[in-house]
């Protein structure tokens, strides 16, 4: 369900503050849901941009195999 937050940028390029705003949440482990509502894209928007900028969206401060610390 995309609402209309998501679209109001829809086909218009992005701006180097975009740019600079994905890179600064996905490297804070912003979910990819929450970015796209902050930078006003869809979530396919924020995935493809952020693989053509070779930004990972994955969480970096969870340990593997959900393991938790007794």
């Amino acid at each position: 369900m995309k609402g209309p937050m998501s679209k109001r940028n829809a086909g218009s390029p992005w701006t180097p503050a975009q740019e600079r705003d994905l890179r600064t949440l996905a490297t804070g482990n912003t979910l990819t849901r929450v970015i796209g509502l902050k930078i006003g894209r869809s979530e396919d928007a924020i995935r493809s941009k952020a693989h053509e900028l070779n930004i990972s969206l994955k969480p970096t401060n969870q340990s593997p195999y959900n393991r938790r610390k007794a």
